[in-house]
């Protein structure tokens, strides 16, 4: 079935009854990537008491977890500083509200975060800006920030301060943060946003002639040396974070739009600002060369947009997916406050939802920002919950870091314990940390029903634990429970089944 055909059906389901935020839901894919971002550079944290921030964050991963969202990605370096415990950096004023100091009583919003998550069954994505110093020039930076060590690493730019790109240095100590964190912290991944260079202000130029005449030898011009010194930084990351932990991934995610039809005949039919032109930031090399490993670009436009047309950019990057995975970063509020362009009546989720799984080569999306699902704008968390993801789903396998599936689980049987009726089982064996187990997927079947783990409506638990509590009635009814290990790539063991009865 072609994609136009598809999305008529659907809008012809929507206008008998299914309902305005719905499709169906035998669409819904067992995997599929499910995440959200929280941020902290909106000063939604500042100075919140540690229990309160504690239990928002708490109330919000489980609205999220409800929601069916399967990772997070939570900012945890906003401004050369940490929302974590860190010797190099100090503590972030979007955490405290004063740059340098630590919270009181003090706790490590990180290392809550990756234990809240992961106790979920969610992936903790580490969002950090590069090159970022300060959002506002009078904002004031704690005594021992990096600035005040080395002030000739920075520049000022439109009422900001960055690290020079341009600087050896500046890349050496990004690195040094990255294998900092993956030192010290379970984390799934690493991930960047959409700030490189800066987004470049009406009439000024990024101040970095100097660097140019001392770094730019063999460069025609200032644009291709700018996007190199980003592609040296790119680099340099990936291998440090596989060097570190190979299991850990490094996704980016850029700019709606890497270059527009009328700049370069490969481009999309927009007309906007351009990764590659004004960001000097060249995704798709990086993709290519397998220097990122999941790519999410920002398409926070609505279908219809004179310049920016979410449709048409979709289907753009769904092209030009360079062999790496790619997600959709979708603006929550934009979806909710467009209506669909054929059935004024609906919003744009249905549709959006319907481009999005009609491509193979797009493998889920991101929700910006997850405080909008919680807040259930536009009913859109309702839609996810009821419909879009309704299903558990689990993360897409990134088979080129690794595609072999640890052992399956061993001695699955039903327990009665003081908690009630439990199924346990044990872990597999494994030679090593890529080998091993460190989630399950337990699926129930009714009895006499054929076993098929590819349908996501069985899954009924994806944990870290090995047990589960079974739903014990009368013990009158059988059951065919199913167990599977995944590694921390997501590859699905063999299955090991278990008759019970509840």
């Amino acid at each position: 079935m072609n994609l136009k055909n598809f999305i008529f059906l659907l809008s012809l389901l929507f206008s008998i009854g299914v309902g305005a935020q719905t499709m169906p839901s035998q669409l819904a894919p067992k995997r599929e990537f499910r995440a959200a971002w929280i941020q902290a550079v909106n000063g939604q944290f500042r100075g919140m008491p540690t229990e309160k921030l504690k239990q928002t964050l708490i109330e919000q991963l489980n609205s999220l977890q409800g929601a069916g969202i399967n990772a997070i990605i939570f900012q945890v370096r906003p401004e050369a500083d940490a929302l974590y415990a860190s010797s190099i950096e100090p503590w972030s004023r979007f955490l405290t509200g004063t740059q340098g100091q630590a919270p009181s009583p003090y706790w490590d919003p990180m290392q809550f975060m990756i234990d809240e998550c992961h106790k979920r069954g969610m992936e903790f994505h580490a969002w950090i800006n590069p090159y970022r110093v300060k959002t506002n020039l009078s904002s004031t930076l704690s005594p021992d920030h990096l600035y005040n060590t080395h002030p000739e690493w920075f520049v000022t730019y439109n009422n900001q301060l960055y690290f020079d790109p341009a600087l050896p240095e500046s890349r050496r100590h990004i690195c040094t943060v990255i294998t900092d964190i993956l030192s010290r912290y379970d984390v799934d991944a690493i991930h960047m946003d959409d700030y490189f260079y800066p987004y470049p202000a009406p009439g000024k130029d990024f101040p970095d002639d100097a660097s140019f005449a001392r770094y730019g030898g063999g460069f025609g011009n200032k644009a291709d040396w700018r996007r190199s010194n980003v592609n040296i930084l790119i680099k340099k990351i990936h291998e440090t974070i596989r060097e570190a932990k190979p299991w850990v991934k490094f996704g980016i995610s850029p700019f709606g739009i890497y270059r527009n039809e009328k700049t370069d005949p490969l481009g999309s039919k927009t007309n906007g600002l351009q990764n590659y032109d004004d960001l000097y930031a060249d995704v798709l090399l990086w993709a290519r060369e397998g220097w990122i490993d999941y790519n999410i670009p920002q398409i926070y436009w609505e279908i219809g947009h004179s310049r920016a047309d979410y449709e048409t950019l979709v289907k753009w990057w769904a092209k030009n997916s360079e062999n790496r995975p790619l997600f959709i970063g979708q603006s929550v509020m934009n979806t909710v406050e467009h209506a669909d362009p054929i059935y004024p009546s609906m919003n744009q989720l249905p549709r959006k939802m319907a481009l999005q799984r009609a491509y193979q080569t797009i493998g889920g999306s991101c929700q910006w920002p997850a405080s909008a699902v919680v807040e259930n704008a536009g009913k859109y968390r309702d839609a996810l919950v009821q419909e879009y993801h309704k299903y558990p789903a689990l993360v897409p396998v990134f088979d080129f870091m690794d595609n072999e599936a640890p052992d399956k689980v061993r001695k699955v049987k039903g327990v009665w314990t003081a908690d009630g009726y439990m199924l346990f089982w044990t872990a597999p064996k494994a030679k090593d940390e890529m080998d091993k187990a460190v989630q399950y997927v337990v699926y129930r079947f009714d009895s006499g029903e054929k076993v098929n783990v590819e349908d996501p409506s069985h899954i009924v638990a994806i944990t870290r634990d090995t047990f589960y509590k079974l739903p014990y009635q009368d013990g009158k009814k059988k059951y065919r429970y199913v167990v599977t290990a995944l590694d921390r790539i997501h590859n699905e063991s063999k299955s090991v089944s278990k008759k019970i009865k509840l």
